[in-house]
């Protein structure tokens, strides 16, 4: 299942220790020409606002930056966070990235709002601005196709009439929304399993055809960790399970830390309980373990794509991860893989 199956990768621009913002973006940009010389379907950023450990505060305009630097690849967010913004804005912006780069650009959509209370006051948006996410979808794919009535003679240049394929990220109930929209499905994550597979039951269930898709489209989003050994690849996964730890019990998402430095740390008991719970469930191991952990959770959930999602702060045993899950999954036995020289390319690490 594993060769018929879509590899992508969403990079949320995690900030690390001793290293700015500038850094994380630009490590961004850098992961995903690594993620298309390996033969990744497509590369997604992130929307969050006002968080210390994430740069990633603007997704299309990132998406730009990241669409400018590869050729081929699809480009996309994971996601724009619908209540956050006016569906017109987000039709226009997106109207503009599938203009300057055709055929390449996905319109991912998400429905949180801010990180904190203080956060959401500044965007001008609270907690109940994502209970009408069904309608803002609706308001904002009908600026794309041409169908809203609701503003007469208002037309969203230059995205009307444009191709630009949307997906929902959904958590729990937003399965339904996806499902009544007629779209495709983006889930996570994969060591949540049994929520999961409610959800995609749901979906499937109540699944709606529409103009954008005939029948359900799941992408299962998560952690996945390969490295040479078993104990590589949970390391890997240590700098965002204290990260996670860290935020909810001080209230503050930090900057990634290096492993070592997280393993030396002498934690509360409550901290040491929810570090060793963000450990627990991700896919990792060295690469017949991880073959053998996506082929049963691509069989469990029928996923037709996998968006890998994992944040590390070593970049170098990042893009080793990545280039190891490629030759898991054979994307460069695959029609459309990159050329040989691109290939050598994505084999040389980034610097950490």
């Amino acid at each position: 299942m594993i060769a018929s199956t879509r590899f992508s990768v969403l990079d949320r621009s995690r900030t690390r220790e001793g290293h700015d913002a500038s850094r994380a973006l630009r490590d961004t940009v850098e992961l995903a020409r690594e993620a298309e010389a390996l033969g990744f379907h497509r590369f997604w950023v992130s929307e969050h606002h006002g968080v210390p450990g994430v740069a990633g505060s603007a997704p299309t305009v990132l998406a730009a930056a990241v669409a400018a630097a590869t050729s081929a690849i699809r480009v996309g967010t994971g996601g724009v966070m619908l209540p956050n913004h006016r569906p017109l804005v987000v039709a226009e912006q997106f109207g503009v990235l599938a203009s300057l780069f055709p055929g390449r650009i996905d319109m991912g959509l998400g429905r949180s709002v801010g990180f904190t209370e203080g956060v959401r006051r500044a965007l001008g948006h609270g907690k109940e601005d994502a209970e009408d996410f069904p309608g803002r979808i609706a308001e904002l794919l009908g600026w794309i196709d041409g169908t809203q009535q609701a503003h007469p003679r208002v037309h969203a240049r230059p995205a009307e009439g444009l191709d630009i394929p949307a997906y929902v990220l959904a958590v729990g109930e937003g399965a339904s929304v996806a499902a009544a929209a007629g779209l495709p499905l983006v889930i996570g994550d994969l060591r949540g399993r049994d929520k999961v597979l409610r959800a995609v039951e749901v979906y499937r269930r109540d699944f709606r055809p529409s103009a954008r898709a005939e029948r359900p489209e799941v992408i299962v989003a998560g952690t996945v960790a390969v490295a040479a050994t078993e104990e590589a690849a949970r390391r890997l996964l240590v700098p965002e399970a204290w990260a996670m730890a860290y935020s909810r019990t001080h209230g503050e998402f930090p900057p990634l830390a290096p492993a070592e430095h997280v393993e030396a740390l002498a934690m509360t008991a409550k901290e040491r309980a929810l570090y060793e719970r963000g450990l627990d469930g991700h896919v990792h191991g060295t690469e017949e373990q991880v073959a053998a952990q996506l082929e049963r959770a691509i069989g469990e959930t029928g996923a037709d794509e996998v968006l890998v999602t994992t944040s590390t702060y070593d970049r170098g045993a990042l893009v080793d991860s990545l280039r190891r899950l490629a030759r898991i999954a054979r994307l460069h036995d695959r029609p459309g893989r990159p050329a040989a020289e691109d290939r050598e390319a994505a084999a040389r690490p980034c610097a950490p």
